[in-house]
């Protein structure tokens, strides 16, 4: 069913964990599964010199999350963006039809990360009345 390289990746994920000081941390989730990804991005020169993950989800999210970590790692933001579910899923061998969504995850969390770390959101001011 699964791949000796998904199998691996499952077994042995690679840069699970957390950054210490970030750039950017996103939470992807998929509501039909149940499964989430937190994602650590350390971006320096727009260069992804660090890259860590939490993933909570079947061995097939582990598995894509680890490869979809390992193909940006050292990348530059413009090929971060170009990651996709199917470039993560060829990357492991291939997936199974149903779980396919899973390497989706993994690779939309990159995107979200490297997306908000270029396009922040506005950080609003006090409401009414502050600094008073």
């Amino acid at each position: 069913m699964y791949t000796d390289k998904v199998m691996d990746h499952f077994s042995n994920p690679r840069n699970v964990g957390q950054i210490d000081n970030p750039n950017v941390v996103v939470k992807v989730g998929d509501p039909g599964c149940g499964d989430a990804v937190l994602i650590f991005l350390k971006i320096e020169n727009d260069i992804i010199v660090d890259i860590k993950y939490r993933v909570y989800g079947c061995g097939a999210a582990i598995a894509t999350t680890s490869m979809a970590s390992t193909l940006v790692k050292g990348k530059t933001l413009t090929d971060a963006l170009e990651v996709t579910d199917e470039r993560v899923a060829e990357a492991l061998g291939g997936l199974p039809e149903s779980k396919m969504h899973c390497s989706n995850l993994a690779a939309t969390a990159i995107r979200a990360a490297v997306t908000r770390y270029l396009h922040p959101p506005e950080v609003k001011a006090g409401g009414e009345g502050s600094g008073n």
